[in-house]
């Protein structure tokens, strides 16, 4: 597929729709090369976290609930870090009304750890215009305001999508996983009580005396 390429799945409201993210949830990124390696690096590092932390819960035996919501950030995690660290390396440059080729003969369009994130999913299941007794839009907009501000407080007139953001599928189990621990974090937290509470029953206590005080 190239750049911008559609597939209408259910009529205007489930787009398969082809574009690579170079940043982070919602396009935002860190600009230059080395804001992309930092980002790649803070990917691998937080992986690793999350994965040694999944290890201990199973080995402890904690809530599987808790453990299936971890494991499902912790894979769409990797599946986006394999993206941003692979997919340039294997695919030629994509452009618009131009495929990528695999493998092509001088390389990839990146290194190692500077690819882009393919994502396809996109739900504008509301595609509208703000009526006009909205607060208008302020006449300077801050530089350091991300755009991600305007898919939350439009203004009047704007054309307004929900929702915009084009996502993939690991986006969408990082946001499930932690929608759900959100949600039943009583419940989870609760077992870790009880869990801490039967390994204190199971530690032996120490014997007492018989009362009998030797002169």
């Amino acid at each position: 597929m190239f750049l911008g390429q559609e597939y209408h799945i259910l009529g205007d409201w489930f787009i398969i729709h082809f574009t690579e993210n170079n940043g982070m949830a919602f396009g935002l990124e860190m600009e230059g090369e080395l804001g992309k390696l930092m980002l790649s690096l803070f990917r691998i590092v937080a992986i690793s976290v999350i994965g040694w932390y999944l290890i201990s819960m199973i080995k402890q035996g904690l809530d599987k609930g808790f453990v299936i919501c971890v494991s499902m950030i912790f894979a769409g995690a990797l599946g986006n870090i394999v993206d941003s660290a692979f997919y340039g390396v294997v695919f030629g440059e994509s452009a618009y009304l131009q495929v990528a080729e695999m493998f092509p003969e001088g390389g990839g369009y990146g290194k190692f750890l500077y690819g882009r994130v393919v994502d396809m999913l996109y739900f504008p299941v509301i595609d509208t215009y703000i009526p006009q007794w909205f607060p208008a839009a302020p006449e300077a907009v801050p530089a350091w305001c991300p755009d991600i501000l305007f898919y939350i407080f439009p203004w009047a007139g704007d054309h307004f999508i929900f929702f915009r953001p084009v996502f993939n599928i690991a986006d969408s189990a990082i946001t499930i996983g932690i929608t759900i621990i959100i949600i039943f974090q009583k419940r989870f937290f609760a077992s870790f009580e009880t869990e801490e509470k039967e390994e204190e029953a199971k530690e032996p206590e120490a014997p007492e005396g018989d009362g009998e005080v030797v002169e």
